[in-house]
């Protein structure tokens, strides 16, 4: 158990270096991500590795306000078939200025961003 524990610790540390940088991330389809949920975006609180829990968690194609998203997150677009999600400086998913595509995520600075937009593939 203690092996496998810390062959798991060095595969999440090696794969958050990969990360870090490279500035996305890329996971295989239809499985959980870091504590995302197959066909969900997730935002993680602020300055938070994504190996943790994310703080939002977004399963509807749409607009999503968001509501004391400041400094850099981790945003994991765990959809699959192919759907994409939007960073929107307005709310209502509106002034969309970064995409994300599916099975991607990005290190971002949400303080500009109000909405974030799950569009279908």
């Amino acid at each position: 158990m203690h092996k496998m524990f810390r062959g798991a610790a060095a595969l999440a540390t090696a794969a958050t270096a990969v990360i870090a940088m490279s500035g996305t991330a890329t996971a295989k389809p239809a499985a959980d991500w870091a504590g995302c949920p197959s066909g969900a975006v997730c935002i993680y609180p602020q300055g938070q590795d994504p190996a943790q829990s994310p703080s939002n968690v977004y399963w509807s194609y749409g607009a999503h306000d968001l509501s004391n998203q400041v400094g850099w997150h981790w945003v994991l677009n765990n959809q699959t078939g192919g759907a994409s999600a939007e960073l929107c400086l307005n709310y209502g998913g509106t002034n969309c200025n970064y995409t994300i595509g599916a099975q991607h995520g990005v290190w971002a600075d949400l303080t500009p961003v109000n909405s974030i937009k799950l569009n279908r593939p």
